[in-house]
């Protein structure tokens, strides 16, 4: 184990490094993205301001605050493409080389994930994270969230972010007969939003469309954590989410490996 973390953890060590040298571009994207989010939140304010009060979808109004930032929180720090580096080495055929060094290619582009992923809840993750908690007790009046919420919500977010690299690293494998995939990830983008939560929660969807969800690993990737972190999810229903993204993260590890041992038998790499 000790040979393994010394083996990968420079990957992470030198990702945070790269984010930290090109942060000009890292700090544009968070601006933006960011923006979205208030655009969101004016929006959902506009829509409950214009019913009698109530909850919908079970949300209230303070409720769907929170909702909308911690989204951005979770996708943030949940939500590291490593499909755009399989690509990357495919094209440039790098990827070959990758398969004669004594290490594990997955390996290797996980915990670049997780170095990408770290430095985005350092750099703002946590600063929006605060905010939002001082913007709910201050301004909305609610009380802090507790302690358990809190490291349930970090748990939850950790496998989410193991679902989606794991995910990702399978739709990147599409690389290897597509060779350039750039179009299919602004659809990915585009689709997971919807489907993760992100855009809409899935509680506001009909019950059938909640229950097709439930069995895809989509709604494990953000929608998940953010329903632990406000509360909406207790006893033995917390403990059945917790262990389907588990479950969905051995599913997608077997998936991965499958689909590796596959591409790479029909690997060819021209030039040199």
């Amino acid at each position: 184990m000790k040979k393994f973390f010394k083996t990968y953890l420079p990957f992470t060590g030198n990702e945070i490094k790269r984010n930290l040298a090109y942060k000009g571009a890292f700090y544009l994207f968070v601006f933006c993205s960011l923006f979205g989010s208030f655009i969101s939140y004016y929006l959902w304010k506009a829509i409950y301001g214009s019913t009698d009060g109530g909850a919908i979808g079970g949300l209230t109004q303070n409720q769907m605050v929170i909702y909308v930032f911690m989204t951005y929180v979770t996708s943030s720090i949940v939500k590291v493409s490593i499909s755009e580096e399989v690509s990357e080495d495919v094209v440039k055929g790098t990827v070959a080389m990758n398969l004669i060094k004594p290490i594990d290619y997955r390996f290797s582009l996980i915990f670049k994930g997780i170095g990408s992923s770290v430095y985005r809840f350092l750099m703002p993750g946590i600063f929006v994270w605060i905010g939002v908690e001082l913007y709910s007790c201050l301004v909305l009046h609610e009380p802090f969230t507790g302690i358990v919420n809190l490291v349930l919500y970090l748990c939850s977010a950790m496998f989410s972010f193991f679902i989606y690299v794991l995910f990702d690293f399978c739709f990147g494998m599409i690389a290897f007969f597509t060779t350039y995939i750039f179009g299919l990830q602004m659809v990915k983008s585009a689709v997971l939003s919807f489907l993760t939560g992100e855009l809409i929660p899935l509680s506001f969807f009909p019950a059938v469309f909640q229950k097709v969800f439930d069995f895809l690993p989509f709604s494990s990737m953000v929608y998940t954590p953010v329903m632990i972190y406000l509360g909406k999810y207790s006893g033995s229903e917390l403990m059945f989410v917790l262990a389907r993204q588990v479950i969905w993260i051995v599913i997608l590890y077997a998936l991965g490996s499958l689909i590796w041992k596959k591409v790479t038998k029909r690997l060819v790499v021209l030039g040199g």
